[in-house]
């Protein structure tokens, strides 16, 4: 039993590991990829036109895409998790 859990723990310690080195990665290409783009762009958006930098649009769209894929992920953990809790509960209530 106590192998299964060091098992378990060297497991997570490894996913977080390569999450850690491919996050890294992703940071390393789009930093060279908007310091070699940093020309000045138009950019319109419904009713606003303004002029940045090529390099923050790139970066502040990857924070966003990031964000919005934080926030999704985490929302379908939670969902799962109540799916969990829920069958758990129900066999609980059979088992009684």
């Amino acid at each position: 039993m106590a192998e299964e859990r060091v098992e378990v723990k060297n497991n997570k310690k490894g996913k977080k590991m390569i999450t850690l080195i491919i996050v890294m990665i992703i940071i390393a290409v789009v930093t060279v990829f908007s310091v070699q783009n940093a020309i000045p762009v138009v950019i319109s958006f419904l009713f606003w036109k303004f002029e940045a930098s090529l390099a923050i649009v790139i970066f502040l769209s990857v924070l966003a895409g990031a964000a919005i894929g934080l926030i999704a992920a985490s929302l379908f953990r939670m969902k799962s998790s109540k799916k969990k809790q829920n069958f758990f509960d129900g066999e609980k209530t059979r088992s009684l």
